[in-house]
């Protein structure tokens, strides 16, 4: 997993270099172009050179350096325009701008101003395509011009496509995460009630034969309120939806160890380990659902991306006031691409609901070269 990643890695920087050497080789034509043609042989190769910090910096100053071209370059062609010069094409200058487009279309916000940034790119391309006339040759400029603007608009119309679908779809996650954590709001309210309602009947039925029973039961209605609110407090805080599904509450260790012998039945075989001082009255009872439904996302990760895993190793125990479940998969069968996808749609849910509860979550390559699932939860 490490080692799929540090690919990835490299392959973006030589990606980046790649484009920044084009560049550059670009930016050396027009230099010489400039020095063969003699008349403000500095403008153009200036402008070019600009275009290439912009390009170097663009994810800090975006939207800034892609002004910043657009200013300069329709300034150097209304100069040339003016002075007559002719001869240097500004290909450094054009293609740092095309690259511009591309990241200015895929990330500004909103769209709007995206795409009219879009047409002012293509007006000042147009605009260089007049004033530099290169040897009467100005209308196949132009439509060379027209041709890398479509090409950089359609990736970047692309690529925004892409990430809009991408944000969508983990919204889509979370919203049915919150219908999930509206179902178990339910079914904790309705646990926490009947046992509220329980003690009551049982103090009224004792309060006129064993008075000194009723001020016990008063507590345990207490407590149980108490715990009720604070279950309530941690699930409403994401909340944003309503389902009157109902489901039968209550998770217990029983079942997560039951949920790992299945999994063993028929895939990797699961080591599962339930570390000392956790019993079922140690975890609240919405920490123990979020915990079953986290390790039962992390083992279904294991079936669909590394079906050929040796085993798996997972784990809860108590860690610095607050308890921690671990899982890790071993072996040659892990997929090197689920490195490259952050985690998929389900570790999103996943992290919403941990994150509800005051904990953490992560997802990714361990030290020692398994892929881990790792989960945080505070006890109080």
């Amino acid at each position: 997993m490490a080692d799929s990643k540090r690919i990835v890695y490299w392959v973006r920087r030589l990606g980046e270099i790649a484009m920044l050497g084009c560049l550059a080789m670009m930016l050396l034509l027009d230099a010489l172009l400039g020095v063969v043609v003699g008349t403000l042989q500095w403008v153009v190769p200036v402008c070019g050179a600009v275009g290439m910090v912009a390009v170097v910096l663009r994810r800090r100053w975006r939207l800034g350096g892609f002004a910043v071209m657009l200013a300069l370059s329709f300034a150097t062609s209304l100069l040339v325009g003016i002075t007559g010069f002719r001869g240097v094409p500004g290909a450094a200058e054009t293609g740092a701008l095309l690259i511009l487009l591309v990241g200015v279309l895929r990330n500004v916000e909103p769209v709007r101003r995206a795409v009219v940034l879009t047409f002012v790119a293509l007006v000042v391309l147009m605009s260089e395509a007049v004033a530099r006339d290169y040897n009467g040759s100005g209308l196949a400029f132009a439509f060379m011009l027209f041709v890398g603007w479509s090409t950089a608009a359609g990736i970047g119309g692309y690529l925004r496509f892409q990430q809009e679908r991408r944000v969508e779809a983990v919204h889509a996650v979370r919203r049915a995460e919150r219908l999930e954590i509206a179902r178990e709001l339910h079914d904790l309210v309705a646990h926490h009630i009947t046992g509220i309602v329980v003690q009551a009947q049982a103090a009224r039925t004792v309060a006129e034969t064993k008075p000194e029973a009723v001020s016990p039961a008063l507590d345990a209605i207490a407590t149980a309120g108490s715990e009720a609110l604070t279950s309530m407090r941690r699930m409403v805080t994401v909340l944003r939806t309503e389902d009157d599904a109902t489901r039968t509450p209550g998770v217990t260790l029983a079942d997560l160890r039951m949920m790992t012998d299945r999994f063993s039945a028929d895939g990797p075989k699961v080591a599962f380990e339930i570390g000392p001082g956790l019993d079922d009255r140690t975890l609240q009872p919405e920490v123990m659902t979020t915990v079953h439904r986290v390790l039962q996302e992390a083992l279904t990760n294991v079936r669909k991306h590394a079906p050929r895993t040796a085993w798996v190793e997972a784990s809860l125990r108590r860690h610095e006031g607050g308890v921690v479940l671990r899982v890790r998969n071993f072996g040659s069968g892990s997929d090197p691409r689920l490195a490259g996808l952050g985690g998929g749609f389900g570790l999103v849910g996943m992290a919403e609901r941990v994150e509800a509860l005051g904990g953490r979550l992560y997802a990714g390559p361990s030290p020692e070269g398994a892929w881990e699932v790792f989960a945080e939860f505070p006890l109080s």
